[in-house]
């Protein structure tokens, strides 16, 4: 609930307060002065300042506005603003700096910001300096209220209490960058950028880190170059910011060239590096980095070994991912303190890579558990085939009191369809919005899917006409999920229909053709199946080609039908045949059982 603040004062005409004693004047101030002082620089609040507090309102000073200022500055560091704001409101005389120091009390914490903003628009306005301005914008653009930061900045260049001109210094510009990074917003950077080089300001280490950090997450990579090429002095922070900002603009040789010239390469320097090339694919590069980090004895940040499991859950490279486990438990990171991130992780790649039973062993072992620690558990039943688990474990995450996602939703889906479940499937679906979730595309497509697994074709038919009214015209994967099933029945007639739907809704996606020649191929319809490519060639479009891969020896190999480019191919079908041989000489081991019966 919003605490409003007393009615503030207005400042009356200015008259001087009627002087505290000369004894008191004399020994008091500097004695009084020097307790808060102290009290503020060692946090003492309940002691000294107390202490200080009584020795105030003992010698008659609490007239005395230097004191007092102190005094609401002390208070201010306790959890809760309520003594500042009564040490406020007790000043007889308030002058701009009594304002600022209960703004920037109330500023700290998103809870009494409304009362800051409050504050501040009460504040008289020749009170109200460049000062309050900068307290309340860096508060606002630290607390994710960015497009109100960018209308504060509007204000501050119309107020003529500040005098001519544009009243900015370098605390301004910071934190308008800041908010500027946290939106995107192009415009106002460059209008504020103008201004800082019109003004002959001197562009500071500060304002160069955060503004090389706007304009890469404004997409502005090649200004935020400029703006770091113009930088004289740069620190760790600078360089950092340029690699992450190539990174985002996914220019990774840039980004690895910037990294080259760093003359030291920190640990937040290669996590940037690491998580840039993840994030972006380069998952073999990212782990290639990461086993460079660690030759040259840099301690990995937690970050990036996020990454480098993440990197590892994408190749399936389980084999890699349990080395990068026994490494975090021989090095005790992120167990204490404990680091959900890393055991998210760690989560992740293993059910990624197929391990249900390494997975759920450190799931058990977690102190603490978030959503996405359970949906990492219930996605990876269900895309493992493991239908009864997924939805047991859906089931305890409500038990234990945990808000499921549409990521929750759309794995129990998935597990409902491969299991045959259509009726808990139809249960799941309707109870999303008993937890606030509307149902999406994908969550419909996943229902039809499981009605098309179990031969019902004709209901999945029905249920997709109505889609339209509930999600628009986003029903194309719905129709990809009935085509399906269309495939896995033989049903021709209906796939032709659902094909054609398909072909006007999705002209460029190469798949429906695939599947729908595959479908006569099947049937042993060739003529049809050579029709379907045909119109695929006339189009210009292209089946994906598949391949497969096999993990040895923590790397990954990657190969396709009928596959030469491989330096040991060679041997690789020599042992091939081989295997062919003692194959057929095996024979079936159910040939015999079968003659039994």
């Amino acid at each position: 609930m919003r605490r409003h603040l007393p009615t503030i004062a207005i400042l009356p005409p200015r008259c001087a307060p009627a002087p505290p004693s000369a004894a008191a004047a004399g020994i008091a101030v500097p004695e009084v002065l020097s307790l808060l002082e102290r009290a503020i620089s060692g946090g003492d609040v309940l002691r000294l300042g107390r202490a200080a507090h009584a020795l105030l309102v003992k010698t008659a000073l609490t007239s005395h506005t230097l004191l007092s200022n102190r005094l609401v500055a002390l208070y201010s560091l306790l959890p809760s603003p309520d003594a500042a704001i009564a040490a406020f409101h007790d000043l007889p005389h308030k002058n701009p700096h009594s304002y600022n120091t209960l703004l920037a009390t109330l500023s700290r914490r998103p809870g009494t910001l409304p009362d800051a903003l409050h504050l501040f628009d009460a504040m008289p306005a020749d009170a109200r300096n460049l000062v309050s301005y900068n307290t309340v914008l860096s508060s606002l653009a630290h607390h994710s209220r960015q497009e109100e930061a960018l209308r504060l900045v509007a204000r501050l260049a119309r107020d003529r209490f500040l005098g001519p001109g544009l009243a900015i210094d370098r605390f301004t510009v910071v934190s308008m960058a800041t908010a500027c990074a946290g939106i995107g917003a192009e415009r106002p950077l460059r209008e504020m950028h103008g201004a800082v080089l019109v003004s002959g300001m001197e562009m500071t280490i500060i304002m160069a880190n955060s503004m090389v950090n706007a304009y890469s997450k404004a997409g502005r990579v090649e200004d935020a170059r400029r703006v770091f090429d113009q930088v004289s002095v740069r620190d760790k922070i600078t360089w950092t910011s340029m690699i992450s900002g190539y990174c985002q603009a996914k220019m990774l040789d840039k980004a690895v060239q910037v990294f080259d010239m760093m003359p030291d390469n920190d640990r937040v320097a290669w996590t940037a590096l690491i998580s840039g090339h993840e994030q972006n694919g380069e998952e073999d590069a990212a782990l290639e980095l990461f086993e460079r980090m660690l030759a040259e004895g840099v301690w990995p940040t937690p970050f990036s070994l996020v990454s480098a499991l993440g990197a590892c859950a994408k190749l399936g490279l389980v084999t890699r991912g349990k080395e990068l486990h026994c490494y975090i438990l021989r090095q005790s990171i992120g167990t204490d303190p404990f680091n959900i991130f890393i055991y998210n992780a760690l989560l992740d790649m293993y059910c990624k890579c197929g391990d249900m039973m390494a997975a759920m062993a450190l799931f058990h072992r977690m102190p603490e558990k978030d959503y996405i620690s359970w949906n990492s558990m219930v996605t990876g039943f269900s895309h493992n085939g493991l239908g009864k688990q997924s939805l047991d474990t859906f089931e305890e995450m409500l038990v234990a009191g945990v808000q499921p996602t549409h990521v929750t939703f759309l794995a129990v889906l998935t597990a409902c369809s491969h299991s045959g479940l259509v009726s808990d499937g139809r249960l799941v679906l309707e109870s999303m919005e008993d937890h606030g979730l509307e149902p999406r595309a994908e969550h419909y497509a996943a229902y039809i899917d499981a009605l098309g697994r179990n031969c019902q074709l004709e209901e999945a038919t029905e249920f997709i006409k109505d889609l339209p009214s509930r999600i628009g015209p986003g029903t194309a994967g719905s129709w990809g999920a009935l085509l399906g099933a269309c495939r896995i029945h033989g049903n021709i007639e209906l796939a032709e229909e659902v094909a054609e739907f398909l072909f006007r809704l999705e002209p460029g996606n190469s798949g429906r053709y695939v599947m729908l020649s595959n479908i006569y191929a099947a049937a042993g319809q060739w003529d049809d199946a050579r029709r379907v490519r045909g119109l695929m060639k006339e189009k210009g479009l292209r089946k994906d080609q598949a391949y497969s891969w096999i993990e040895v020896r923590s790397a990954k190999h990657v190969f396709v039908a009928e596959d030469m480019s491989h330096r040991e191919a060679d041997e690789i079908y020599e042992m091939l045949g081989k295997l062919l041989d003692h194959m057929r000489i095996a024979g079936d081991p159910t040939e015999h059982q079968l003659d039994l019966c």
